[in-house]
């Protein structure tokens, strides 16, 4: 079985298991942007309460996150943890975006290829919320990785190099269409399937559906 059939076949087994996501849960892009970011080092339940937060504060858009004190700011999104650490990187977000007169279309306008790039460059921003940022807020092509994306190629054997970000999202990237909606489905659904049953201590293999694939022992 070529790799691209055995992709499109986890797809197919994790879409039949648990239907359509809906990911990413946010009322705009800016909401996605934030909640990319406040996501890094924490289970999205406290990602939720931060959002609230800055929903009830009147704080969710950029110039408010730019200009309101650091203080009032970083107490917000407390929930999400790493809050003053988190806060800078809003800031440093809502900052950027003054360059592109705070309009989120300006910004996505580029190709995935220089959007990531300059993503990247903006302080906090990694590959992964990039990636996340592009695919959730900018509805372009990319295939986010993550841990339980990590986790579940690796038990299937399918993971090039365990620990490598872009080897991974390569397999992704070569291997099936590089269409919008199919990588947000996918990326979505090994994020439940990794909570739910291919768990990091004590998998629930017994009735698995991707159980005849994989190699965890």
């Amino acid at each position: 079985m070529s790799l691209s059939v055995q992709l499109l076949e986890i797809y197919k087994r994790l879409f039949q298991t648990y239907g359509p996501q809906h990911w990413w849960p946010a009322d705009d892009p800016f909401e996605v942007c934030i909640g990319a970011i406040l996501t890094q080092s924490t289970a999205w339940v406290n990602v939720e309460k931060a959002i609230t937060n800055l929903k009830e504060a009147g704080a969710l858009d950029p110039v408010t996150v730019r200009d309101m004190p650091f203080d009032r700011l970083a107490g917000l999104i407390r929930p999400s943890g790493y809050y003053n650490a988190k806060a800078r990187k809003l800031r440093a977000f809502a900052n950027r975006l003054k360059d592109y007169s705070d309009s989120l279309d300006a910004l996505f306008d580029a190709d995935v290829s220089q959007l990531r790039t300059e993503l990247l460059s903006i302080y906090g921003i990694g590959p992964e919320t990039a990636d996340s940022i592009i695919l959730y807020a900018a509805r372009k092509p990319v295939f986010v990785i993550d841990a339980y994306t990590h986790r579940i190629m690796d038990r299937l054997r399918l993971n090039p190099n365990y620990g490598s970000y872009e080897a991974l999202q390569a397999v992704f990237a070569h291997h099936i269409p590089a269409d919008e909606a199919t990588f947000n489905e996918y990326h979505a659904l090994f994020v439940r399937h990794g909570k739910e049953v291919c768990r990091k201590t004590i998998p629930l293999c017994q009735g698995c559906p991707l159980g005849d694939m994989c190699y965890f022992e």
